[in-house]
């Protein structure tokens, strides 16, 4: 760690992670309170670390594979949109385009436009396909920039 102050919230992760370590029995009432008391007094992240240091790591949770993190706003908003056409008399069932349009990115897959869109560049003199802006501004001088 480093000489960098402490914030409550640095203070509180570790006093977490000593509370579960004693729940789980790795530590004992008089050491869980001692480490907590010197954790709460810690004025910099590496007073923290030993606190810490013979502990081992929580486990991250696992993700579930194949579940993106934008389909429940995905279901979410259709379900409304949904709601909002049966409650204005279900006529022309207009959900459908925005429902199409958000859904087909679940059938191309997660990051298969990422590599469509170019970065404008902002080295002078590199080519990136495009006017300079000067040019694109002026009208009638995008024949003498080329």
């Amino acid at each position: 760690m480093s000489e960098l102050r402490a914030s409550d919230a640095d203070r509180e992760r570790a006093a977490e992670r000593l509370r579960a370590a004693a729940g789980e029995g790795r530590l004992s009432a008089d050491e869980l309170e001692e480490r907590l008391e010197r954790a709460f007094g810690a004025q910099t992240e590496a007073e923290l670390e030993p606190l810490t240091a013979d502990l081992p790591r929580a486990p991250r949770p696992e993700r579930r594979p194949g579940l993106r993190p934008d389909f429940g706003p995905f279901v979410g908003v259709s379900l409304m949109l949904l709601g909002i056409w049966a409650l204005t008399g279900m006529g022309y069932f207009w959900p459908v385009w925005p429902i199409l349009g958000w859904g087909s990115s679940f059938l191309m897959g997660p990051g298969s436009l990422r590599g469509s869109c170019r970065r404008r560049s902002s080295k002078p003199g590199s080519s990136t396909g495009r006017l300079p802006s000067s040019a694109a501004a002026a009208p009638g001088s995008a024949e003498r920039a080329l």
